[in-house]
This record gives C-alpha cells, structure tokens and sequence, in this order.
C-alpha cells in the first residue's frame, strides 16, 4: 500500500503545472483535422488560407512548440536550410546570413551556417556538418566553390544554390549577379564628374566573383572612352589591410590616378585609411567608390559612395531556388525562372571632382559632397 503510494506521488503532476499541449488540442481549437495541422505547420502551400489562419491562431493561444524532431521523421525532412558564408568577419556576409536567416523563418525553417574563410579544407567540413545534419538544402554564398564539395551535396541529392560558381548540376541552380549595371553606373558617375584616371582595386582574381567585376570594370572604361592604365589596376584580397595596401602602392606611383573604384567596401574603407594616413582628403584629392553597400558603408566619415547588391534579394532568390527543389509545385523541380541579382550605384561623399577642376572652372560648388 505505501509503495503504491510512493509510486503514485511519483507519477503525480506538481501542482499548479502548465498541462502538455499536443497537436491533438491544436486540431481542437482550430475545429480542423489533426492531419490539416500537421500540413499547415509544415508550410505545406495547398493548406486552404483560411484554415491555416485558424490553425496559426491556436498554435498562438496554446502557445504550441511542434516536435521538430518527431516531424522529420515522419515527414524525412530536417525543416534545415545550410548556409555557407566565405567570411564571417566581412561585415557584408553577417547582413546576408541575417536576411536569410529571417526568409528561411518565414517558410519553416531553421538554417545551418558555415563559413569557409576561403580555405578548402574548411569548406570540406563544413559540408560534411551540413551532410551529417540533413540539410534539406544548401546554398553556397561563397562567390567561389571547390567542385568537390558540389560533388558531395549532389551524391547526396541535396538541392544546391550557388552564385556565379561554374558549370550547372543537377538538382541545383546559379544566382546570377548583374554586377555590368552596377559597375557602369559608377564609372559613368565618375566620367561626368570629369575623372578621367580612374584606378580599380579588384578582390583575389581567383574568386570568380572578383574576376567579374574588374572585367566590368574594364568593359565600362573602354564603353565611356577612358584608357586603362595597368599601373592603377592593383590585386586586392577583399579586407581592410588589403585595400590599405593596395592604396599606398597606387601612392607611390608618381603618376597617380584621381579616382579609386574597388571591388568590395571592405577594400574602399582600408583605402580611406590609407588616405588619411597619407594626410590626404577624401574626395578633394581622390574620389573613391566601394561594392556591395554594407550598412557601414553610410557610416565611414565621409559616407562611402557604392554600389548596392542586395543581401536581401540574394537571400530570397537563395530559399526561393531551394524550395522549388525541396517543396515542387505540381510535380515540376527546379525555378521556374533564374534569379538575376540587380547592382546599383549609391551616391554618398566620397566621390566628387577631380583634383585641380574647381580651380580650373573658376570656383564653385563642390558635386557630391
């Protein structure tokens, strides 16, 4: 009789104790199927609207926490999108895991992330962590990738979304960026401000990415009619000291070009150090102009001109790409279109008239500024 007692003392709930709500009360108090929660709750897109605002709304008001785990057995998805980053100290790829991190949410799922700092080795374990945590997808925002690693996702049959990362794959997509627009936006804006030395600070001519943007560099000078001065085209590694460094090379050329476009803020902002250790003046001796617009970019001293290329739009064409593989619409697999991510110059204070132009004219307003 006490052991029972005991047993039962046990078992007994503390008093006062919030009751364990399941999907069974959800179904309940939404006056719906067990089995329309269950399709709600996985985001599953034929759910009628209504029923899943009724569904939302008792989760809500239950304050229910579906089992995650319980739901991948059943359904054999992890509800995970991986993310790999190149460097998670370049202030552009934090506001780009922010922004996919909140498209993910909104869709169901949680993300993984890895970051790779460019080193192959890295990347390898970072896929692996990816690959033991069944990932349902991955996108790979590297702006350069090892074909090994793509090898891997594929044998495994995990959607894949790149940018600018090579040959197609199966069960894989490629974000295309416009960086063209961009970049000619830029050395147009700076031909009309009468610049006509015009140097370029590109990123590690291994990347892919970098590749691209000094040949739209190059392209926009020649459309503009401005020659290319190869003394005032310097290899960057996309940071800080790197632009710096990058900056006091072009400084020791006696013949020294007016303006400075780069192919990350990263590597303008080092550049305006450089400037300001060398007792220089931003824009009155050297107009410069940075890519990507990072949320820095408008706090530099002055405000860097740049050109924007949205984290945003690349983490929807990201999730978007992925769930086209993972979630198919009437049986179709893959994007129905290919995401084009748009560039566009943002004009702050670093950029304005050359050196010399508003004495020659006579005085005046100082352009940009």
């Amino acid at each position: 009789m006490r052991a029972s007692s005991r047993t039962a003392n046990k078992t007994a709930k503390p008093k006062g104790a919030t009751p364990k709500v399941d999907i069974r009360d959800v179904a309940a108090l939404a006056r719906v199927s067990i089995a329309t929660v269950s399709r709600t709750i996985n985001y599953i897109p034929t759910v009628d609207p209504a029923l899943a605002a009724r569904v939302w709304k008792a989760v809500e008001e239950l304050n229910y926490f579906p089992n995650t785990q319980a739901r991948a057995l059943v359904s054999g998805k992890s509800k995970l999108l991986g993310l790999i980053v190149s460097e998670i100290t370049n202030p552009f790829f934090p506001e780009l895991i922010h922004e996919f991190e909140q498209v993910a949410i909104a869709r169901g799922y949680e993300i993984l992330i890895g970051s790779t700092n460019y080193e192959p080795k890295t990347m390898e374990r970072c896929a692996r962590r990816m690959l033991e945590r069944k990932v349902d997808g991955v996108a790979i925002m590297t702006f350069g990738v090892e074909e090994f690693v793509l090898d891997r996702f594929t044998a495994e049959n995990i959607p894949i979304t790149f940018i600018e990362a090579g040959a197609h794959r199966p069960n894989s997509d490629t974000l295309a960026v416009d960086y063209r627009a961009g970049i000619h936006e830029a050395v147009q804006h700076l031909a009309v401000l009468g610049h006509r030395r015009i140097g370029f600070i590109s990123g590690p001519l291994s990347l892919h990415s970098a590749a691209l943007r000094k040949q739209a560099f190059l392209d926009s000078l020649k459309s503009v009619g401005i020659a290319v001065n190869p003394d005032w085209l310097i290899e960057g590694n996309h940071t800080l000291d790197g632009g710096r460094d990058a900056m006091k090379k072009i400084l020791a050329n006696p013949d020294r070009p007016t303006a400075i476009m780069c192919s990350n803020d990263l590597t303008a902002i080092g550049v305006q150090h450089a400037l300001f250790e060398a007792n220089l003046k931003v824009p009155d001796d050297f107009s410069i102009i940075g890519f990507d617009d990072v949320h820095l970019a408008e706090y530099t001293i002055p405000p860097l001109t740049t050109v924007r290329m949205s984290c945003r739009e690349l983490a929807e064409g990201a999730v978007k790409s992925l769930l086209s593989h993972i979630q198919p619409v009437d049986g179709r697999t893959g994007s129905a279109d290919k995401s084009v991510i748009q560039t566009r110059l943002i004009v702050r204070q670093t950029t304005g008239l050359p050196k010399g132009a508003l004495s020659d004219l006579g005085g005046g307003n100082h352009p940009g500024r």
